[in-house]
């Protein structure tokens, strides 16, 4: 195992939407590798009189660092196509387990496991509602068949339901109020309905002249429920037409204006054509897109990422 290898594995996984097969020990070859060169390391901090600037130190110490960062970057990766492989096995479907490791395995292993008895879980309870509401069914129906009395209690207990509109003889006392109001304000009904005046105020004379009429219907009205329900239902269903025209309106408008700035935005950023001569890992660019970053990579990066890496001469300019 040395840093070439780990960097092979690394650009190979890069490239590859499915899994790459690995050696079952290759996790444990890179731990091996890496403790060695810390030995090595500790061996030649103690024979220098400082171990801060010999370069020899310096060189062991970057090459661990490299080798755990593109390690950690392999092992990211493979997790995410590790995850969607074990969601394809819970589901019944083919998916593709070959070239793990042995963390890999066991980790693949737990995932679906655990993917499947959290589906049977759901199912379960799903299930549980539904064996308990045919059973109250049961019951209802049961007890129905049996027992004769059981549909006259269920036939009155409708009875005393309607019980409740007794509270609609309270209205009817009000409307006496209203007998005597166009009697006394008819007259005023004009210019007594102030409620009616912002209305007039908003439409055309011609039409708001009708309620002078509605003053004779009142005496009416009380006593016909039906009408009154009716109202605030015309006038929730004008509201419910009123409310659904405009928001459409508004939301395709702004579903068809955000992706126009976003192109605008990316069509203006200035780029430029570099290759890495350094390790750099993921970057997020100005552009709101990841770039990883690897020795010999060609890339073509917005100007103010690539202007900081090639004054670090981390990059080499191309154009």
């Amino acid at each position: 195992m040395n840093l070439d290898e780990l960097r092979s594995v690394q650009s190979k996984e890069r490239k590859k939407d499915s899994l790459q097969n690995l050696r079952p020990s290759f996790y444990q070859e890179v731990g091996d590798y890496i403790a060695d060169l810390e030995d090595e390391r500790d061996r030649v901090a103690e024979q220098v009189d400082d171990p801060f600037s010999s370069p020899e130190v310096s060189q062991l110490t970057d090459e661990i660092e490299t080798a755990k960062d593109v390690v950690e970057a392999v092992y990211e990766r493979r997790m995410g196509k590790l995850v969607k492989q074990a969601s394809l096995a819970a589901a019944g479907m083919a998916a593709n387990d070959e070239g793990l490791t042995a963390e890999e395995q066991d980790l693949f292993a737990d995932l679906v496991d655990r993917i499947g008895s959290n589906k049977s879980r759901v199912l379960d309870v799903l299930e549980g509602n539904a064996v308990e509401a045919a059973a109250d069914g049961q019951r209802i129906s049961d007890g129905n068949a049996t027992d004769p009395t059981a549909d006259q209690s269920l036939a009155s207990d409708p009875e005393p339901a309607p019980t409740p509109p007794e509270p609609e003889p309270e209205p009817t006392a009000a409307p006496p109020e209203p007998d005597h109001a166009p009697a006394d304000s008819d007259p005023p009904t004009a210019d007594g309905s102030s409620g009616l005046s912002p209305a007039a105020a908003m439409g055309s004379g011609a039409d708001d002249s009708p309620p002078a009429e509605s003053g004779e219907d009142r005496p009416h009205e009380p006593s016909d429920r039906n009408s009154s329900q009716r109202e605030p239902t015309d006038q929730r269903s004008a509201s419910d037409e009123a409310l659904g025209g405009d928001p459409s309106t508004g939301a395709d408008s702004t579903a068809d204006g955000e992706p126009a700035g976003t192109d605008a935005t990316t069509a203006d950023v200035d780029r430029v054509t570099v290759k890495i001569t350094q390790d750099l890992g993921s970057i997020l660019g100005v552009d709101a897109r990841e770039y990883s970053l690897a020795t010999d990579d060609v890339v073509t990066l917005p100007e103010e990422n690539a202007t900081p890496l090639l004054e670090r001469e981390a990059a080499e300019r191309l154009e």
